[in-house]
This record gives structure tokens, sequence and C-alpha cells, in this order.
């Protein structure tokens, strides 16, 4: 770190002007700033919102619109974070409830969507969020500092994913919200980037970075000299495949044969089976906010007069139209968290409209995402032929991100590079905090991903 880096440095605060990390995520967002220890070297810490006597640094990345259709012309009122969330579950039939953002970033077929009649495409969703970030924020975001670093996965997530419309939509969001000089960075490179502060000798080190949308890993070189750190990056990869994709099938297997799938209609003289589309739709996270307006949706009310089960595919349209999916996803979520401690769980969702409730095997779970895990591994692999590395010269494994805390997950790296290799912590700031760091560097170009891939 430079000399004039250091003295711009207020001892062991946020400084002002300097740069800030932002880690947008699938599910949760972490912004973090420089920090000054004692000693004068840096450090990073993220920011801290208030909500109910909590102290939370991870924010939710969902969003809720709403206005007061018993006023003419009323103003579309926002908010974000834990504070949509508790208006959502207050008022599920009077708002418009947006989650998984990121997940459409990179699609061309997502052009727009119109919220109580105005149009918002995917920039203008994303520069309201994060100016709800900044306001939630209050003094700690008092003034934006003038170059942002922002993390980008490896490979986005979503059908033939676009990235470098996925890039160009970050920069004109990043635009609304003020930024000048906008950086981007590999999210792996930035955690392995905050992993390598703890180092103390040489190391050649794989980061893993499991998100909600994607999966990315990265392979970086560590030389310790002293009191400085050289790096070299060496590789990268990523999958579209992540925590997400393990709720959906909990999802898939357990509720949706409950709500309908699998079952038939009459279709004049015969009987056809409900398409599998709507269930895929309400299994995906990011598809399930726009379900309910969809033409798909409508189709299916449609098809409940020619059900032969038409008391299940009514659990489907409950769930929909009383707006608990954003509360099923959660209790799905949960569940999932429960099975890295336990061989098995209850599952249990019951409203005055749907009852669910199940016990779910970890052997089970680990069945059903097998193919998830051998597309990680596949990842894993080509990030290691593009280092031109054996498995072997991997002196150290980072995982980090909500997934690193699934056994099967855990011991597909301990299985390859040995348990004694695996390290872990801060899974959901580790991000941030190395973007923070990488903005405060004196090389920062060489640590940003190429532009337009």
């Amino acid at each position: 770190m430079s000399t004039r880096q250091r003295d711009r440095r207020i001892m062991g605060q946020q400084v002002e002007g300097s740069s800030l990390g932002l880690d947008f995520g699938t599910t949760n967002t972490v912004v973090a700033l420089p920090t000054a220890s004692n000693e004068g070297s840096g450090g990073a810490s993220p920011l801290v919102f208030e909500h109910n006597n909590q102290s939370l640094s991870a924010f939710r990345s969902v969003l809720c619109f709403w206005h007061d259709e018993s006023i003419p012309k009323s103003p579309v009122e926002s908010d974000a974070g834990p504070w949509a969330i508790d208006h959502f579950i207050e008022n599920p039939g009077d708002c418009r409830f947006l989650q998984s953002l990121k997940s459409f970033a990179a699609s061309p077929l997502f052009a727009e969507t119109r919220i109580y009649g105005q149009r918002y495409s995917f920039e203008d969703l994303l520069a309201a969020f994060l100016n709800l970030v900044r306001e939630r924020a209050g003094t700690q975001m008092a003034r934006l500092p003038r170059r942002l670093i922002v993390g980008r996965p490896v490979e986005f997530t979503g059908s033939k994913p676009d990235a470098a419309l996925a890039l160009s939509r970050y920069r004109a969001a990043l635009a609304k919200f003020g930024a000048e000089d906008v950086r981007f960075v590999y999210e792996p490179v930035a955690a392995a980037f905050f992993f390598a502060q703890r180092l103390t000798a040489d190391a050649t080190v794989l980061v893993a970075d499991f998100g909600g949308g994607t999966s990315d890993f990265s392979i970086m070189r560590f030389e310790v000299d002293g009191k400085n750190l050289r790096t070299h990056a060496l590789a990268s990869s990523g999958v579209g495949v992540a925590g997400d994709t393990f709720d959906f099938h909990i999802i898939d297997k357990l509720i949706s044969p409950e709500i309908g799938k699998g079952s038939t209609y009459k279709s004049m003289s015969a009987e056809l089976t409900l398409p599998n589309r709507f269930f895929t739709a309400f299994a995906r996270w990011s598809e399930l906010s726009i379900l309910k307006t969809s033409r798909d949706f409508r189709e299916l009310k449609k098809l409940l007069r020619s059900s032969n089960e038409p008391e299940r595919l009514q659990t489907f349209i409950d769930l929909v139209e009383d707006d608990l999916g954003y509360a099923l996803y959660k209790a799905v979520s949960d569940a999932k968290a429960r099975l890295s401690d336990s061989e098995q769980t209850a599952f249990e969702f019951a409203t005055e409209s749907v009852d669910l409730r199940f016990i779910i095997e970890r052997k089970d779970f680990e069945t059903w995402i097998a193919g998830d895990l051998q597309k990680m591994s596949k990842a894993v692999d080509i990030a290691m032929q593009r280092a031109g590395l054996q498995t072997n010269e991997i002196d150290k494994v980072f995982l980090t991100g909500g997934s690193s805390f699934v056994p099967a997950v855990r011991r597909m790296f301990e299985e390859r590079f040995g348990a004694g290799k695996i390290e872990t912590g801060d899974e959901l700031v580790s991000i941030a905090h190395g973007l923070a760091l990488i903005g405060e560097s004196d090389d920062i170009d060489r640590w940003c991903a190429p532009e337009g891939e």
C-alpha cells in the first residue's frame, strides 16, 4: 500500500472518499469499505444495517413496490432488503415483490417488467435497489466513494447467458446510482484476495465461491515476503449451479407432486399430463416473482376445471395467488440448512389454505444434487487445466458462500484435495471484503476481469 493511501486513512474507521466493494448477490448483497488498523495496515469492514434490533451485514437482495390505490395518481413507493420483506408479509396481496434480480442480468429474454403501469428495465431495478441500500445505510454511505469495485460471477446464470449484456446493464445501473469509476472483479478472485490476508507462507490457493445462482472457482498463487504479498491470478471457471438449484430439487421432488405435478387433465376425449413448465417456474426462485402475472399462470387456472386432481392444483394456485412463495422458499432453505447438521429434518409449511409436511433425508437430498456436484467438479477441472496444475500442487482450498456448508459439497473437495487443505470462514462477507481491499491496492487493474466477457 502506498504512503498516499495510508495517509488518507482514519485510524480504525472507514475512509471517506476511498473505494467501495459491492458484492451484489442473487440472495444477499454485502457492501464493504476499507478500514485502518492501529498498525496502519489496511483492512475492510461491511456496512451494518439495523433492523428490528438486529445488526445485519448481509442485505437481502429483494425489492418491494406498492402504492395507495385509494388515492388517485398516488406515487409508487418501494423498499428493499428486510424492510421489503416486512412490507410483503404484512401486505402480501397489495404489493409487487421481486427477488433474485441478479438471475435476470444476463438474460436477453428479460427486457422489462411493468409495475403499477410503469416500465422498469433491469437497470432501473438494480439502480432502485442500490439507492435503497444506500438510504438504509444512513451515514455509513453519506458520501459515495468515487471508485466502486464490483463483484461479478465467472459465468452468469440462466439459459444462454450474455455476459456482455449483463455488464452493460450493471454499468448503466451503477451510473444511475452515481458511480464514477467502476471496476469489475471475478467474485472468487475477490474472495481469494480476502483469504490471502491470513497467509504466512507462499501458497497456491483454489477458491470456491458458492452463491445463490452460480458457483465460481479461481486459482491464485500468493508469495509472502515479510509484510508484502505478491499475487498471481492463474485461472478461473464457473457454472450456473448453486444454492438456488439445490432448493429447486427439494421443491421439485417433494412439493411439486403435492401441487399437481404429474397429474392429468381432460382435453376433448383425451387425458393429458399437466405441462412441466408450470412447476419448473414455480420451483425456480427467480421465476416465481413473475409467475403470478404470467400467461402460463392464467392458462393453469383455466385447466383447474378439467383437472383430474383439482384439489392439488388449487393448492398450487393458492400458493401463488396468496403470495406464499417467499415464505415457502424460506422454509425450504431453512430445511436445507438443517440437513448440514442432521441426517434428516422435518419440513412443515402450513397456512389456512396450504398444509405441506415431509421428512427430508440427507441421503435423498445428496442423490438429488449429485448431477449438480458433477457440474461443479467439471468446472474445477477446467480451472485446474487452465492453470496447468495437478491436484497435489494446490496448497489451500478456501470454500466460501452458503453452499459451502453442505456436507456433500465439502466432501467433494476433501476427497479431491485432502481435508487438511480445506479452510472456510466469513462465508457471507469475504467477497465484499476482498473487493474493498482490491480497491485500495496500487495495482487494481491486474485484478479486474476482462471487459465484455
